[in-house]
């Protein structure tokens, strides 16, 4: 069973084929509308993980095209679970989020002095699109209400209480805009039920990852209203036969959809990808544990004494299975990209299939975070390191 859901939640993934969503920027939007969102990072130690989650499942991937999709009224950006690009079809089950931040408030942005408030908000009211930078008086001292720091905190405010919205980036720039000047008018903007927003989420998560579970639907929500709605969803799903459930030992109820469970799934290619720690298919590191048998932690916000495996470690997808991780750093100015620790956990693994794939996609990783050459610093075990830096050379 653990293989049949392995299998399910890849293909869902769109992991199991080179083109599963298209090419170009329509695939761009395609992947974005079934996955539901797609997580934004600022580390940058390689590409950024809303432009690399991307990458990996689309090989003609261009930085650009989320950018204009958020242009093309497409494409916005706000919470899912974090911050992150989600389609614009699904709007509306953004709003209940903005609704809280505006009646309920938050700590980060309870003590932004209203002045500030309404002084962002008419500035760009009257002047058009901003950027935080645009907020910085120079001929003023630190510490005033105009300073940069509480315009960027109004800013947020704004912004996450649903009066403005991003209308574009430059890199990680954003540029702030009132919400009416940039939500389409064709753009269903009512407010859902509690009962319509459970809906939604069980039925993204079913289509994102093919199964889901009751404590995924619900991350970092909360409320036992929402729980109760998803659980009553759920339930009339079942009656209606379009979801099983299906119980494992050591894993919380899984719900999958009906039609998958028939389906038979050919065994993946033998392609090697390497996924965002932020990758939709990486970030709920239980499910990862319970049904891949893969203890991924991301260690970045460790102590670099406590690290075991690096700063930024990718996951590292071969087929179906899970079977190591590799710390990278794109030297940008150098073009160089190092592989600072490859570590293979998985020893039943022949190099001689795996060593191709992996070369490959080394190589069109490296290219893809704006270097030419790589560099193989620390491999574990020692002995693929001579493999690996001869199939790189060759």
């Amino acid at each position: 069973m653990r293989k049949r859901l392995q299998r399910i939640t890849l293909h869902s993934q769109g992991l199991t084929k080179t083109k599963a969503f298209g090419s170009g920027k329509q695939a761009v939007l395609n992947a974005l509308e079934h996955l539901a969102y797609i997580q934004i990072d600022t580390i940058s130690v390689i590409e950024r993980a809303h432009h690399h989650t991307l990458w990996t499942r689309i090989p003609d991937y261009q930085n650009k095209q989320l950018n204009q999709l958020v242009e093309e009224g497409k494409a916005f950006e706000y919470w899912f679970h974090a911050a992150s690009y989600l389609p614009m079809r699904d709007f509306r089950f953004a709003l209940p989020r903005m609704l809280f931040f505006k009646q309920e408030g938050s700590r980060f942005y309870n003590n932004v002095d209203a002045k500030t408030v309404d002084y962002v908000y008419d500035k760009i009211k009257l002047d058009g699109p901003q950027k935080a930078r645009e907020f910085i008086n120079p001929k003023k001292k630190s510490g005033t209400w105009w300073n940069w720091k509480p315009a960027k905190l109004a800013l947020e405010k704004l912004f996450m209480q649903g009066d403005l919205m991003i209308s574009g980036r430059n890199g990680m720039e954003k540029m702030y805009e009132l919400t009416e000047r940039v939500l389409p008018s064709n753009i269903n903007s009512s407010t859902p039920s509690p009962l319509e927003l459970a809906e939604y989420l069980v039925r993204v998560n079913l289509q994102a990852y093919g199964f889901t579970t009751i404590k995924q639907i619900t991350h970092l929500r909360r409320g036992n209203e929402l729980r109760k709605n998803v659980q009553k969803v759920l339930l009339n799903l079942i009656e209606e036969n379009k979801v099983k459930r299906i119980d494992l030992d050591g894993v919380p109820s899984i719900f999958v959809q009906s039609d998958l469970m028939e389906k038979t799934f050919k065994k993946p290619a033998a392609q090697v990808r390497l996924l965002s720690p932020f990758d939709n298919a990486i970030i709920h590191r239980d499910r990862i544990t319970q049904l891949f048998n893969f203890d991924y932690r991301l260690e970045c916000y460790v102590p670099k004494a406590k690290r075991q495996y690096g700063y930024f470690t990718l996951p590292i997808l071969f087929g179906e299975k899970f079977i190591g991780r590799v710390d990278c750093k794109a030297h940008r100015k150098d073009t160089l990209f190092e592989l600072v620790h490859f570590h293979l956990e998985d020893e039943q693994v022949a190099y001689e299939l795996l060593l191709q794939p992996l070369v490959k996609t080394l190589q069109q990783f490296a290219v893809f975070n704006c270097c030419q050459a790589i560099k193989v610093s620390k491999v574990n075990p020692p002995e693929l390191k001579v493999l690996l830096k001869h199939a790189l050379e060759g």
